[in-house]
């Protein structure tokens, strides 16, 4: 993968430029949904609230009614891009002669993960002490006190689990992708075998993908509803 160092900090420029292209393609496909919106919605604007709907629909259990709406926004946005985020990887594939792979989810790789799944704790955290202060927010670690070490490895288990989660399923799916593609070329009997597989696989990945998607916001939702709501 290429590789770009500013000082002491590794930069991969895949996952920069695939992250910055769902980025723009999020945007742009939201933006032309919602031009025009009519109270009567049609097309365009159907598709952009069913989402929209699901996505309420999701954590609406875990939030409740009120905070549900209030936090709809953030996870529509997280949820629209773990979409496009997952299944980028499984469109095609880029690669120069020297080995450098342009293209790929940038889900698949585990610090990307890693990351996102921290943002997320980050983003709870803030949450939590903004909604109930911070003094209810320091209870909820020291009460009772003999589980302050345990409420605090939930906090790490709770990045670790989120991220493992979307990476294994994605990195998997990829993987066996380039195997398939790999048994194509090694004989022209194997190819149609390869070929059929390879439809089949992409389909199932993209499946396993959406649904990755949605238990990503569904988890953080139900993290996020512990901190608010307890």
């Amino acid at each position: 993968m290429p590789i770009v160092h500013i000082g002491p900090v590794a930069f991969d420029l895949t996952i920069l430029i695939m992250s910055a292209l769902i980025v723009v393609l999020v945007f742009s496909l939201v933006f032309w949904s919602s031009r025009n919106m009519t109270l009567k919605p049609k097309g365009k604007q159907n598709v952009l609230e069913y989402v929209y709907d699901f996505v309420f629909g999701v954590i609406k259990g875990e939030l409740g009614e009120k905070l549900g709406k209030q936090f709809t926004p953030f996870f529509f946005v997280v949820f629209t891009f773990l979409l496009f985020a997952n299944n980028l990887g499984l469109m095609t594939k880029i690669q120069t002669p020297n080995g450098y792979n342009w293209w790929g989810s940038p889900t698949s790789n585990m610090a990307f993960d890693f990351a996102l799944s921290i943002l997320m704790s980050l983003v709870i955290q803030y949450q939590a002490i903004k909604i109930k202060g911070i003094k209810h927010y320091i209870k909820g670690f020291i009460t009772p006190i003999a589980m302050t070490p345990m409420n605090i490895l939930e906090e790490v288990t709770n990045i670790v689990s989120l991220s493992l989660r979307l990476y294994g399923n994605i990195f998997s799916g990829e993987i066996l992708l380039s195997l398939l593609l790999q048994m194509a070329n090694q004989s022209i009997f194997l190819a149609p075998f390869a070929l059929g597989m390879n439809i089949v696989w992409v389909g199932f990945s993209a499946f396993i993908s959406c649904l990755q998607a949605y238990v990503f916001i569904l988890l953080t939702s139900i993290y996020l509803g512990k901190k608010v709501n307890s």
